[in-house]
């Protein structure tokens, strides 16, 4: 051990460890009490955990990191200077102060990654939940203004960078997932090793509507003039009051509203003025359900709407001077008779915190978090897959179509529609089973109600017959008359609150029910159990884990969730966000413990760090059937997959509609075609393609006639992903092997170009595609940002678009904008109606001149494990600019059933062969493949 001292009060001491340093400090004048840890895992991984002196190590088994990490190091040295220790490895520096425990991040050339704040009084807050003692964690770190920060999940605020002053709540919520993994355009990620909810970003607190000067319509100061009017006629005004809070977030609170009024017929109009003892940018935070607009000075910044049961969020930046008045108005209309509105605000961030960026969470041993360097944002993310696990391939036909409604209520039904979409040969893949295919009082049996699905084994084999597969939705909650509960009970495997306090669902005469315990080895055993005999073993191909938060009741205020929630490991604060990662946990490995070469797919509503390697996808909840839900989805997708975990889906066409939709008029009807038609087209971009919602049906054929524009686009798209399918499962080969990420902001694969840094509708698929979703109603034209450094193609016309510009582009109802990178290689395979209809022996080769370009063709068995054990193979494309020289590499590997001869058409898009999807090329060149190298001299 070597001590250093700096004067009888100003004390630090450290010593090496195995991996690393201990650096301690007690009664100091320049830092806390407390003991900070460096742990060396690779040359660009590092852990730093800090607790109060003398507390123990937090020695409890990760939920997160992998069991299997292998520390791989080059070098490891540890040095110290009179104010510092330094560790040091091949690729960066952890330099710890050795007067205030601080410790900030160099590579190896010196230059600044990222630094922590000093840590003090608020670091460590002690604090306690149903016996379990821990502290509440605070961690500034300082960040360069300059940088883009990404992932922390998928959210509902349209927000892509995260350095701009912005609050995150990681919290599991329905369309809210939170991940407590940062990436940044710095080349540096940090997983926040803590399950409680957390918040990050701008941590401080929320305040009240009244911390505003607040003046009524008529200028009284103190409150906003509340106008409860007959929503049929607002002339009818059933009372007003002064409301200076807003504040009707849960059940709860719904006592707030005046006991006079039906909120199921009233229209609620805000009126007045508001001022801020600040200046800079405000941040207004909404929680609503019903229909909501906000007009701030005169200008229409709002108009959303969210069904009751589900309450939406969403955020308005406003620019306000200090102590200058701005008029502000709210139209309200409840969604029946329980309904949600809630209006905090953010002041400016002021000038200590410009450059902070923070994690808070409610509960910890410590401030724990992993630091990870890399070359690019995808090295990062690969390390961080290094700590939390691999995304395993998923199987071949879940890159086909999905179809799926809320819901199939009959065999019958389920099979009707298998038919006719082999009938009208609109290709597909899955078709899903959404809830209630059980007997009414059976929630959580895991069974078929025989009176309306009377030979599920039978159904399940005539849809395998018709080459398609089947998930099914696996709830993990039960009823206390279901057939399973006294067993579950019995083994102490559910969490028994809620049937206590005697909450009731909402199916039939209503049901007290609990969830499952996934925290709990038998009871995830015992879970798999049910799900094995019950329906893996007739033949279910996938599992849809629905209420993962889990969603004991959508609108019961956080303690009351916590209270139904008791992990059996610990408290529900200590354990909150990881429920999703233990029931994902539980599938994945009963799954592959009972068929060991059958590739095991979940698709759950809400993921933790680490849950990609239980071959999980997650989709964005129960989003509602609007423009502005669907553009919302942009950013929550890509950052998401910026979070390390690259499978991602929504509901084509949104799940909650509006009443206009159910039946419509003239006019709603052809605005619900045409939002279903550019829903479908941006769907066909992302890792899974499906469809889902309640009524309307959200078949094709349901939601157009033949001939129709919306028809046809929808049926473009899903033939355009068919032809994509050795590009998008070539993608997945990518996302297993490198670690890397389909779906892609534009800092990724443009880290110089800040112009894309805070980009919300638009993003890269893959290496070469630039998509730009149409979120509009009517829009015919989309705004695009081309990054610079590279020309772009149309897909569909082949033109040439030059990089480094915004433009205005086509975008005709029937297509989605999409260009392709200068120098991209794109495989373009037949029209499929499944994914294993027949061998892809014949494949277009689309180049694009203009740049040196890559592409490895990626091929296996589709279905299994063989993979991991070697069993694929890979064609290698390479592109050089300068020759106008495609190379077709040697083949390397094999598997049973691979193509030992095949056609490639090579087509070469240049400003001399103008074409694409939609313009035939008449110049093309045919070349036969038998696994040896090929040149081929492109004009």
């Amino acid at each position: 051990m070597v001590q250093q001292g700096f004067g009888q009060t100003n004390k630090a001491h450290y010593e090496k460890t195995p991996t690393g340093v201990k650096v301690s400090f007690k009664n100091s004048d320049t830092s806390i009490d407390q003991d900070v840890y460096l742990d060396v895992v690779t040359d660009k991984i590092v852990r730093v955990t800090a607790v109060p002196a003398g507390a123990a190590f937090p020695k409890q088994t990760s939920l997160v990191v992998v069991d299997s990490l292998h520390r791989q190091l080059k070098s490891l040295a540890v040095k110290s200077t009179d104010s510092t220790v330094n560790v040091q490895t091949a690729a960066i520096q952890a330099i710890v102060s050795l007067k205030t425990g601080k410790v900030d991040f160099f590579d190896s050339n010196g230059q600044v990654i990222v630094k922590e704040a000093k840590r003090n009084s608020s670091s460590f807050t002690a604090n306690s939940y149903n016996g379990d003692a821990f502290y509440h964690i605070n961690q500034d770190f300082i960040v360069n203004p300059e940088e883009g920060i990404y992932g922390l999940g998928q959210h509902q605020n349209a927000v892509m960078n995260y350095n701009r002053g912005k609050q995150v709540s990681l919290l599991q919520y329905n369309t809210e997932i939170g991940i407590p993994f940062l990436l940044s355009t710095n080349n540096y990620g940090l997983l926040w090793h803590n399950y409680s909810i957390t918040k990050a970003g701008d941590v401080r607190p929320l305040l009240p509507l009244n911390a505003l000067k607040l003046s009524s319509k008529e200028g009284e100061e103190g409150w906003l003039t509340a106008t409860y009017v007959n929503r049929n006629n607002i002339n009818e005004v059933y009372l007003s009051r002064p409301e200076s809070i807003i504040d009707y977030g849960y059940l709860s609170d719904q006592h707030k509203f005046p006991k006079e009024v039906k909120l199921a017929d009233t229209k609620v109009i805000y009126e007045g003025s508001l001022a801020s003892p600040y200046a800079g940018k405000h941040v207004l935070h909404f929680k609503y359900s019903g229909y909501m607009k906000v007009w701030i000075d005169g200008e229409l910044v709002a108009d959303r709407w969210r069904q009751s049961w589900n309450a939406g969020t969403f955020e308005l930046e406003k620019e306000m001077g200090k102590d200058q008045s701005h008029k502000i108005r709210m139209e309200w209309i409840p969604d029946g008779s329980e309904s949600y509105f809630t209006l905090n605000w953010q002041s400016p961030v002021p000038e200590t915190r410009k450059n902070l960026f923070s994690f808070n969470s409610e509960a910890g041993d410590a401030v724990d978090y992993y630091f990870i360097h890399g070359s690019s944002m995808d090295d990062v993310i690969a390390g961080y897959r290094k700590l939390s696990g691999k995304a395993p391939i998923m199987p071949l036909w879940s890159f086909g179509f999905w179809q799926s409604r809320e819901r199939y209520k009959t065999q019958e039904e389920i099979e009707q529609v298998a038919t006719e979409f082999r009938r009208r040969k609109i290709p597909i893949d899955n078709i899903v089973q959404d809830w209630s295919y059980w007997s009414e009082h059976d929630w959580g049996g895991q069974k078929f109600d025989l009176k309306r699905f009377p030979d599920p084994k039978a159904m399940v084999q005539k849809l395998h017959d018709q080459h398609l597969n089947i998930m099914i939705s696996a709830w993990p909650k039960i009823n206390e008359e279901s057939t399973v509960y006294n067993e579950f009970k019995n083994n102490k495997w559910i969490y028994p609150r809620n049937i206590y306090d005697g909450r009731k669902d909402w199916i039939g005469k209503g049901y007290t029910s609990t969830f499952y315990d996934p925290f709990n080895q038998g009871a995830r055993d015992g879970f798999w159990k049910l799900l094995d005999k019950n329906l893996f073993k007739i033949g279910i191909d996938a599992w849809w884990m629905d209420a993962s938060e889990p969603d004991i009741h959508s609108n019961i205020d956080l303690d009351e969730r916590k209270s139904v929630f008791q992990p059996s490991i610990g408290s529900s604060v200590r354990y909150y966000n990881a429920f999703p990662l233990q029931n994902a946990k539980g599938i994945y490995e009963g799954q592959r413990a009972t068929d060991p070469n059958k590739r095991v797919f979940i698709l759950t509503r809400s993921f933790f760090a680490g849950q990609q390697r239980y071959a999980a996808a997650a989709w964005s909840g129960d989003i509602a059937s609007r423009w502005h839900d669907m553009k919302d989805q942009i950013a929550g997708g890509v950052n998401f997959s910026m979070s390390g975990t690259p499978y991602w889906t929504m509901d084509a066409g949104g799940f909650l509609v509006e009443n206009r939709f159910h039946k419509p008029n003239a006019t709603d009807l052809e605005e619900w075609r045409e939002l279903n038609s550019r829903w479908y087209q941006y769907g066909a971009f992302l890792p899974l393609f499906r469809a889902h919602g309640q009524f309307p049906y959200r078949e094709p054929y349901n939601i157009a006639p033949d001939g129709h524009p919306a028809y046809k686009s929808m049926t473009y798209v899903i033939n355009l992903r068919y032809k994509l399918l050795a590009y998008n499962y070539s993608l997945a080969a990518k996302t297993f092997f490198e670690d890397y990420s389909m779906i892609r902001a534009l800092a990724m694969d443009f880290p110089k170009d800040k112009n894309g840094f805070d980009s919300n509708d638009q993003y890269l698929w893959g290496p070469s595609l630039l998509v730009n979703p149409v979120t509009e109603k009517g829009a015919t034209s989309r705004k695009m940002h081309f990054p610079k450094g590279i020309d772009w193609y149309d897909l569909y016309s082949g033109k040439k678009v030059q990089g480094g510009q915004d433009l205005l582009v086509d975008a005709p109802y029937e297509r989605i904008p999409v260009y392709v990178k200068a120098g991209a290689i794109l495989p373009i395979g037949p029209v499929l109606q499944y994914t294993t209809e027949k061998k892809q022996d014949i494949l277009d080769l689309y180049v694009y001149d203009g740049a040196d370009g890559h592409f490895s063709l990626y091929e296996d068995e589709g279905n299994n494990y063989n993979y991991e054990k070697g069993k694929y193979s890979r064609i290698d494309f390479n592109y050089d600019n300068t020759t106008k020289t495609l190379s077709l590499r040697e083949r390397r590997g094999d598997f049973d059933g691979m193509l030992t001869k095949r056609e490639f058409n090579i087509i070469f898009v240049s400003d001399k062969n103008v074409v694409g999807l939609d313009v035939p090329s008449k110049r093309s060149t045919a070349v036969s493949y038998t696994g040896k190298a090929v040149q081929i001299k492109l004009k």
